[in-house]
């Protein structure tokens, strides 16, 4: 009786085996996030959502539908010096929520995102907001221009030699001191990857 219900118990072990789906290493994960984050106004612990706007098949069929919910905590803000480097958010998924309620670890990484101008995400999955950008460099140019205006009025040539460098100087002095944020808003859409093998319960893409 008893090596029967062994055998009984392998069998049911091993047809639940087969019946679990698992999505490798690498598998993307198309998203809209739902929460707006910034440097200058998140910090690490602080939640994040985001929504799967793009099904996940696998084999012909469905194991993460459009809708599934993805949740996650910054675990990173960075605001250097404008001279110091970019801006950064860092962003740790944690759980993927199935439309049927059921719960899910997620092991992903942030890989790209639909946000331009300058803004990038590094290979360890950190969002780079942008460096200096054109308004910065019509923001020298202006302290140039105003210190030569002041310099000519008062010295002539020499002067707006002497009134521009000193217009430079204390406009890019400023510049530096500034420094630099960047926002991920509601609505982004981002990609992540998973960083290792998800099994999937039977009838979770349903």
């Amino acid at each position: 009786m008893k090596k029967f219900v062994a055998i009984a118990t392998l069998i049911l072990l091993a047809s639940s085996a087969l019946a679990q789906t698992s999505l490798p290493t690498g598998t993307a994960l198309k998203m809209k996030l739902e929460t707006t984050l910034a440097t200058y106004s998140s910090k690490a612990g602080d939640p994040f959502q985001a929504r799967v706007t793009e099904a996940v098949v696998l084999d012909g069929k469905t194991v993460i539908p459009v809708g599934t919910t993805v949740q996650g905590r910054v675990t990173k803000t960075t605001e250097p010096r404008r001279v110091a480097g970019k801006p950064t958010i860092t962003l740790f998924p944690e759980t993927l929520v199935l439309p049927n309620g059921d719960r899910m670890m997620l092991n992903a990484t942030l890989v790209d995102t639909n946000a331009r101008d300058g803004s990038d995400v590094n290979s360890e999955g950190q969002f780079k907001g942008s460096g200096h950008d054109g308004k910065d460099l019509t923001e020298i140019g202006m302290g140039t221009g105003g210190g030569m205006l002041v310099g000519g009025l008062i010295g002539g040539g020499k002067g707006l030699l002497i009134g521009g460098a000193i217009g430079a100087g204390v406009t890019v002095t400023h510049w530096l001191s500034k420094h630099r944020s960047t926002t991920l808003p509601a609505g982004t859409e981002m990609v992540m990857e998973l960083s290792r093998p998800m099994v999937m319960n039977p009838g979770s893409g349903q």
